[in-house]
């Protein structure tokens, strides 16, 4: 039972990739906050959480998953944006009269301590797929994309693509979840530049291996993988030996 987190650009066909699990003979339920999967024929939590507590709660719900061996959250992205509404109506910032008071922005906390209060938040949703992971079940997390500059102590930096989620030196979500996961794969768009110019046919490649131009890791998975439309090649080599 693995931990997969997927990311790439809007629109690059990641929920349809998670979709694709079900030629495993794997029964997915899909907790879609991010209403990413409405075209796909995928058993979803109806109605969607909105908020945190929502979330947590459905995950939570052990009769409702009671018949599913995989989770997935589509997105990550969204997720941290509820734990931030969460933080803010939950967790008040301390001033200096030893008083307490709700704010209205993560900086309201003052020096870098929001970002902490929605780290910690955050992690509670790690406990919770790790909970399904124990009960015996795969756990898929989407993410959105970013790019990010890399700092490079012996050069130049550079930027790469990287999941869109909170990567402050004060509660770096992005990197925790990089620990966490068994398999971060990245998906992008076959490109390539001739006489200054982006060119590409429109192919799709899954990386699972960390490079230059993007971050990501596997615990099994060295080589890239083509990403065709329908294809779950991808989970056959992940996933190998999983339950029918």
């Amino acid at each position: 039972f693995q931990r997969v987190v997927l990311y790439g650009p809007g629109g690059i066909g990641k929920t349809e990739l998670c979709a694709n699990i079900k030629q495993l003979g794997l029964r997915p339920l899909f907790i879609d906050i991010g209403t990413g999967s409405g075209f796909l024929d995928v058993e979803r939590v109806e109605p969607a959480p909105t908020t945190w507590d929502d979330l947590r709660a459905v995950l939570h719900d052990q009769e409702l998953w009671r018949d599913y061996n995989a989770v997935v959250i589509d997105d990550l992205t969204t997720a941290e944006s509820l734990a931030i509404q969460w933080t803010l109506a939950n967790v008040k910032a301390e001033r200096a009269n030893g008083g307490a008071v709700h704010v209205n922005s993560i900086e309201g906390y003052g020096w870098g301590k929001g970002y902490v209060h929605v780290y910690e938040t955050f992690l509670q949703l790690l406990g919770d797929l790790d909970m399904h992971i124990r009960a015996g079940r795969t756990v898929i997390c989407v993410a959105h994309d970013c790019t990010a500059r890399v700092p490079n102590p012996s050069g130049d930096d550079w930027i790469r693509y990287e999941p869109r989620l909170q990567s402050t030196d004060k509660g770096n979500i992005r990197s925790r979840v990089k620990e966490w996961c068994d398999h971060m794969l990245f998906i992008g768009y076959d490109v390539f530049s001739e006489d200054g110019k982006a060119k590409g046919a429109g192919t799709r490649t899954i990386f699972p291996t960390e490079m230059p131009t993007h971050l990501a890791k596997s615990r099994s998975l060295a080589d890239p993988v083509v990403y065709q439309r329908g294809s779950a090649d991808i989970w056959k080599l992940l996933f190998k030996g999983a339950s029918q």
